[in-house]
Parts: structure tokens; sequence; C-alpha cells
């Protein structure tokens, strides 16, 4: 699954306008028209360069998500003392990231993602879940596939649009 076919996916599980996908874009610190929202909104064949579509990277799918977790949560001020994180995490798997920060916009709890997976037809355990959402480096991480970040997704939509 590439990053386009996440935000298709995203977008039509949470029913997010052009509108609100501009400001969720412009929350994660890019810059986008509408017109340019709908060019990365077109799933193209991986061999054919179309110049109508933008091709999203790990960044920009990353801003996208971090625009999300404002949209939908707030801005968060950093406590004092607390150091600055860096906002791009791109050496994690990109659907590890896409289950921890949707976890955080949509302020799901482990039961609330497992019974979304569930709606899905996957069924995992608590403890499987926990291992997607650890860092990457742990002992007990585990990379999310395809197929688990595709089904969360169908579950979202199921979810938020009946």
């Amino acid at each position: 699954m590439d990053n386009n076919d996440i935000l298709i996916r995203t977008r039509y599980a949470l029913d997010l306008k052009n509108t609100d996908m501009v400001e969720v874009f412009k929350l994660g610190g890019i810059e986008l028209t509408i017109e340019e929202v709908l060019m990365t909104l077109i799933k193209t064949p991986e061999n054919d360069e179309d110049e109508e579509n933008i091709k999203c990277d790990n960044i920009m799918l990353e801003s996208f998500l971090n625009g999300l977790i404002i949209f939908k949560r707030g801005k968060q001020e950093p406590k004092p003392g607390q150091p600055e994180r860096t906002a791009f995490s791109t050496n994690e798997r990109v659907n590890n990231i896409l289950l921890k920060k949707l976890k955080i916009a949509l302020s799901l709890t482990s039961e609330d993602m497992i019974d979304i997976l569930e709606t899905a037809g996957v069924f995992i355990t608590k403890g499987e879940l926990s291992a997607f959402l650890r860092k990457e480096g742990h002992k007990n991480y585990k990379e999310c596939g395809d197929q688990n970040a595709r089904n969360f997704l169908k579950g979202l939509a199921i979810k938020y649009r009946g």
C-alpha cells in the first residue's frame, strides 16, 4: 500500500472534505491548494509517471497525520523543560506510524482499535496490537503489514461512515 493509497483510504474513512484536507495539511506544515490535494488523491499504477498525480512521500504523509492530530484534538503546547520533539520519525515503518497517529488523533484506546479491526474481520490480541505501537528497536516491536493497516482503515470506514 503506497502513501497516496493511505491518504485516499484515510480521507474516505474519516469523511474529510477537500477544505478539511487542505486545513489538515496546513496544520501539519505543508501548504497545498485544493487542486494539489486532489492530485495527491489520484491512484496511479507504480510504473505510470502521470503528471497529474502528486506522489506522497513519507514526510508529506507524516505531516498529514500530524496535522490530523491537531485538527481533531487541538495544538498541544510543550511543557516547560521538555525537549522539543522531532517532527518526523521517517526511520519507522509507515503502517506503524499510521496506527500510532490515528490512535492519538481519534483518541482511541487499545480496545477501540481491536474492535475496529474485528469490524473488518481481523482478530488480534492486545499484545499483538501493542507490538505494532512500540518504538522500532524495542525487543517486542513488530512491523505492521499492509493487510493490517488496510483492514484498520476499512474498519474505521465502517465505524465512521456506517
